[in-house]
């Protein structure tokens, strides 16, 4: 398959790791104080950005488009750099990282089901939970040490959205159109499902940062209706209002 264009991604993936070498690292010496229950929260959340993304890397490198297997790379390092940075977060406050979390493996498991298109599917469920997460976490968290990070986090998250969008327009437009819709009608659904399970599973955590749980699904499904235009209609990249 064609999936010309990803060349403004790559530029962009490699331009951002520029600019985060020169930025350096947040200053870990400050430490960071939080509710346990926050703390747990971070631990569940930084086994989910941990991984060698090797699966994700096979399927796009047989998607036939040099271009996109580059910035899926590029992509798999900035997921790398964010359990990297959660794992000093959590060092900085005294707290070990998990080895495991039966949410992670679900989604690996499933990811890991068929080929490219489902388990983009699958990802971009993950990564809509964590637009919405992380913003939480930046905007209510008690400490400097813990918004930076959340923030650099969310940042990246901000970006990869819609370098996922792209792709999957591109992987629906070979199925035929009456099918394409409700696709995204089922995938909908499925980050409904998870979001209750998110918002039930991290309720303390959410509730110290300063949100309901209700609020939390709410405001993800809102990001999904934008996810949904941008896959079946393309748009520019300054028009996902819900990411700022």
């Amino acid at each position: 398959m064609q999936t010309g264009g990803f060349a403004k991604w790559t530029q962009r993936f490699e331009g951002e790791r520029e600019r985060r070498l020169a930025q350096g690292d947040p200053d870990w010496g400050q430490g960071a104080t939080l509710h346990p229950a926050v703390w747990a929260s971070i631990q569940r959340f930084q086994i989910g950005e941990d991984g060698d993304g090797a699966n994700l890397v096979g399927k796009a490198d047989q998607a036939g488009d040099a271009d996109y297997a580059q910035a899926v790379r590029l992509f798999v390092a900035e997921e790398q750099n964010h359990a990297r940075l959660l794992a000093r977060l959590l060092a900085a406050g005294g707290v070990p990282t998990l080895t495991g979390h039966w949410s992670d493996t679900v989604f690996v498991r499933l990811r890991r089901l068929m080929g490219l298109r489902l388990e983009l599917l699958v990802l971009m469920i993950a990564e809509v939970v964590a637009l919405r997460y992380y913003r939480v976490v930046r905007d209510g968290a008690p400490d400097a040490l813990t918004s930076d990070v959340a923030g650099r986090i969310l940042s990246d998250e901000q970006r990869h959205v819609p370098f996922h969008c792209e792709r999957l327009h591109a992987s629906l437009a070979e199925l035929p159109r009456p099918v394409r819709r409700p696709v995204m009608v089922l995938w909908r659904m499925l980050l409904l499902a998870v979001s209750f399970v998110v918002a039930a599973d991290h309720g303390s955590a959410l509730r110290r940062l300063g949100i309901g749980r209700f609020r939390f699904i709410a405001d993800v499904m809102a990001s999904a209706d934008e996810v949904v235009s941008a896959v079946l209609a393309p748009r520019p990249e300054d028009a996902w209002s819900s990411m700022r």
